[in-house]
């Protein structure tokens, strides 16, 4: 890379929920995967001498104050506005005047939604940059079945097709991209620091995520109850809409001796439940590039999911993909049977980690990206 990109630039993150996890703030009882991928590069970047920002909302923190060489700026208060014009104010004209305060020369926004469209409109009226990182398969799908309503699917399609730079996680995200907007993207792959201890094989098999209806916990539960001989542990409480299907689940594993549920934890204590696990399980029914995966091949804990992430290391598959609950019950069970096995998936799945998703690797595509020209054939070389 070239001295030239080397150069410091200023570039802010809006990221509503974003304080919280950039601070470690546990009072809040949310850790986001997309909001997990901002702090994680944001403090890289501030690290190597870039002036970054992040426009959260109003959480209580101090207005300028530097976290981890991140400055806070701050938009609305999470209930903040009356129904129907809150929309307008104090939603739009509170990031709008945010964005004005970073004067940053790039604005970075991930995850589908209107505020995509928020972000295109500022940096186009004020001859700024803006990138639009995907964080989930769906932001990509032509219904965006996780936008609720209709005005915010209208402005998130008019963002993205207006942004500066599209950036997606995976080779099927950018086909995704390219058919349904028309846009090129870069692959920016997801960034991990490793800071685990090794997985252990009798150690438990583990499930972590935001207990939510269409990442299925029940089904983790259904897992530990054909499968007595092992220990079970579920990371994660319900978020706010979810809170009848957490304790449904919590119900469903009661009568069960070997399923241990820890709740919501911050990301510290979190990260400390994957140190000597034996086997990740995900029974999401869809996903972008999960966080939780990293966690797991990093220390070298073999992962079973429905979900197909597409790594592919060394000619095949990074973890082991099912069709269905009777196959990831058999799948586990293989693992745990099979030493040499579990040996082989877990080491496979950590070389693939180091060698595509150290924090280093993914910041200087970022440098890259944000110092190149729109349009370059050079944003497509990211991967």
């Amino acid at each position: 890379m070239s001295r030239e990109l080397h150069r410091p630039v200023r570039l802010c993150f809006v990221a509503p929920f974003g304080y919280p996890v950039l601070a470690g703030d546990a009072r809040f009882g949310f850790v986001g995967g997309a909001e997990l991928q901002q702090a994680l590069i944001a403090r890289e970047l501030a690290r190597r001498g870039h002036d970054v920002s992040m426009i959260s909302m109003d959480y209580g923190q101090q207005e300028g104050d530097r976290v981890h060489g991140v400055r806070l700026l701050t938009m609305h208060a999470p209930d903040a506005g009356l129904p129907v014009v809150r929309f307008l104010h104090p939603r739009l004209t509170s990031v709008w005047s945010a964005m004005k305060r970073a004067d940053a020369d790039v604005y970075y926004q991930r995850a589908a939604g209107a505020l995509t469209g928020f972000v295109a409109a500022f940096a186009r009226a004020h001859q700024r940059r803006s990138i639009f990182a995907g964080a989930h398969d769906t932001d990509f799908d032509r219904r965006r079945p996780l936008i609720a309503y209709a005005r915010d699917r209208a402005l998130y399609r008019w963002g993205i097709r207006n942004v500066s730079q599209v950036i997606v996680q995976t080779g099927r995200q950018q086909q995704l991209c390219r058919e349904v907007y028309g846009r090129e993207a870069a692959i920016i792959r997801s960034a991990y620091l490793h800071c685990g201890q090794p997985a252990q094989h009798d150690g438990d098999v583990l499930w972590a995520a935001t207990v939510k209806p269409h990442k299925q916990a029940h089904v983790f539960v259904e897992l530990a109850r054909r499968l007595p001989q092992y220990r079970f542990k579920l990371v994660g409480g319900p978020d706010a809409d979810a809170a009848a299907y957490g304790e449904e689940v919590r119900r469903q594993g009661a009568s069960l001796g070997n399923i241990e549920f820890c709740g919501f934890l911050p990301l510290a204590e979190a990260e400390r439940q994957f140190d000597g696990a034996s086997v990740f399980v995900n029974t999401s029914l869809g996903e972008g590039f999960p966080n939780t995966f990293l966690q797991a091949w990093s220390r070298g804990i073999p992962t079973v999911s429905f979900f197909d992430a597409a790594a592919l290391h060394e000619g095949r598959g990074v973890g082991l993909v099912v069709k269905d609950l009777d196959e990831m019950e058999h799948a586990v069970r293989r693992l745990r049977e099979d030493r040499a096995l579990w040996t082989d998936s877990g080491a496979h799945s950590q070389r693939y980690c180091e060698e595509n998703h150290r924090i280093g690797k993914v910041i200087g595509a970022y440098e890259q990206v944000m110092q190149t020209p729109v349009g370059s054939a050079r944003l497509q070389l990211c991967e």
